[in-house]
């Protein structure tokens, strides 16, 4: 089976709003699926009113991310086969939206610093003269604008117009984890550890340098998000078709207590199910995970719901409706 690259970062809720906290500390995906897209309306009926309202703009721009990972491509990605079409569809929505939101962050950015957006066309001392302006405060629009830009090419790879922007959208989230290496609880390590592993060296691959980020997203987050146990069993894990590891570290992530840290319940609730789904659909990255099954068997006279089985068995222990993936996904 084709497994689309893994390049979105990981799932990640956060807002400044009071309302929103309160979303993070429910256990129901479906609630917050229906719920977001109001926010998003409501913010961009605010921005048209109030455009250099930047916190505005952060918190509008990262909630279109946030749902086009969370609640359109991330349920997408476990559409049996016999959905292709609504897949692909679904899949396009989730680029056309992940674009949305950056273009929302990059406008906030060019009021913040005018001639951010030059960013990409201007000379390498140019490049660093932007990015040192930069300050604490603007990690979250660098990290949401790199992972917007990123999720919407990962998953179209012949967008080259989006592949040339890597090499800058590789050095805007290293000026972030300058400026807060601790960024809500170790999520740019997280990110590092799907980036390095999955980007190609001549993009700023290096999986020599996954272990050590992967070791500071767990030490970060105390041990108590699911996230980083997804991001690498998916990144590195299956590349590396180490069923082993696969196994223990999907099973780290679901044995956290989800009502331990109400804060993030919502993120550990995503991704427990993630998890879930990961493991009882091994069989799709792991030969060894069919047990006896003889991959070599005769498939002519089947068809695709006959070897995928059932639209019930290959989402089981899912909702039916919408899921989240700490933003994630990393699919």
């Amino acid at each position: 089976m084709k497994v689309r690259p893994v390049l979105l970062l990981p799932v990640l809720l956060v807002s400044s709003c009071s309302m929103s906290k309160m979303a993070l500390r429910s256990d129901n995906p479906e609630f917050i699926g229906k719920f977001i897209p109001g926010v998003i309306e409501k913010g961009e009926k605010k921005l048209a009113k109030t455009p250099d309202d930047t916190a505005l703009a952060l918190e509008t721009g990262s909630f279109y991310v946030m749902y086009a990972n969370a609640f359109v491509q991330g349920p997408a990605e476990m559409f049996p086969v016999e959905r292709y079409e609504e897949k692909e569809a679904k899949l396009a929505e989730a680029k056309t939206l992940y674009l949305k939101g950056v273009a929302i962050l990059d406008r906030a950015l060019e009021k913040k610093y005018p001639g951010f957006n030059e960013i990409y066309t201007v000379d390498t001392e140019k490049k660093v003269t932007i990015l040192t302006q930069m300050k604490a405060d603007d990690v979250p629009f660098l990290y949401w604008k790199v992972g917007g830009t990123l999720s919407a090419y990962a998953l179209n790879p012949f967008d080259f117009e989006l592949g040339q922007k890597i090499p800058v959208l590789k050095a805007i989230i290293d000026r972030a984890y300058e400026l807060d290496s601790d960024f809500n609880m170790g999520a740019i390590d997280d990110f590092y550890v799907i980036f390095y592993a999955s980007m190609p060296d001549a993009l700023g691959g290096d999986k020599t340098k996954v272990p050590e980020h992967f070791r500071l997203a767990v030490e970060k987050s105390g041990g108590q998000l699911a996230g980083p146990f997804v991001s690498y069993a998916q990144s590195v894990t299956i590349p590396n078709q180490d069923y082993a590891a696969f196994q223990e570290n999907l099973g780290r992530a679901l044995a956290i207590d989800v009502n331990k840290d109400k804060d993030n319940r919502l993120v550990n609730t995503i991704n427990q199910r993630k998890a879930q789904y990961l493991l009882d659909n091994a069989v799709l990255f792991f030969a060894e995970a069919g047990g006896d099954t003889d991959w070599t068997d005769d498939r002519e006279g089947s068809d695709d719901e006959e070897w995928f089985d059932d639209e019930e068995s290959t989402n089981t222990n899912l909702p039916t409706a919408t899921q989240l993936t700490r933003m994630v996904y990393s699919w």
